[in-house]
């Protein structure tokens, strides 16, 4: 049970008389209830209806947390050692197919950072050959990127799966997520 249910049952008020109490709909007390993420106007008003601190009000998601499609988000990213732009593709359909809220959160993230480290190595193998005839360097560098941008793939998801095994949590992520 969330804590505006029990602080509303406390209070003996229903989800209707909470609704026009904190001049927010219904359906959106039914949506908190049910354990949608609580924030903005509504975090301020339901805590000003329910005469408590807004801080009281914010679930401990981290201890109920399910994370097991993320890891297998995260997962999927080591597609991309194999199949080019699988570390992208993978992860996306899995996130786009993901119901839950945080575990879809926690896939953007991990889709974003796929789609950074991605772009930077195909910037890297386009300059690559114009930096070689420019220095006039024999040995193939592409080679050199490619090898590095496998190990930090693979650094970045075993961190990551690490992470989500004992937080919960990605520990290399953006702060905001362009998807």
């Amino acid at each position: 049970m969330n804590k505006v249910k029990i602080l509303r049952e406390q209070k003996n008020l229903t989800q209707i008389e909470l609704a026009e109490k904190s001049g927010i709909s219904l359906r959106t007390v039914q949506r908190i209830e049910s354990g949608s993420p609580l924030k903005g106007f509504s975090l301020s008003a339901i805590s000003k209806a329910l005469e408590t601190e807004p801080e009281n009000l914010i679930f401990e998601r981290e201890k109920k947390i399910n994370t097991e499609r993320a890891k297998l988000i995260n997962f999927s990213a080591l597609a991309g050692l194999v199949i080019p732009f699988g570390g992208i593709i993978f992860p996306l359909i899995l996130t786009s197919k993901t119901h839950d809220h945080e575990n879809k959160i926690l896939g953007k993230n991990i889709v974003s950072i796929q789609i950074i480290l991605t772009a930077i190595l195909s910037i890297s193998l386009i300059l690559i050959p114009f930096v070689q005839k420019y220095f006039s360097i024999k040995t193939p560098l592409f080679i050199y990127a490619v090898t590095i941008f496998l190990i930090l793939k693979l650094t970045v998801v075993i961190i990551n799966g690490i992470g989500l095994n004992k937080n919960n949590d990605l520990y290399i992520k953006l702060k905001t997520s362009f998807l």
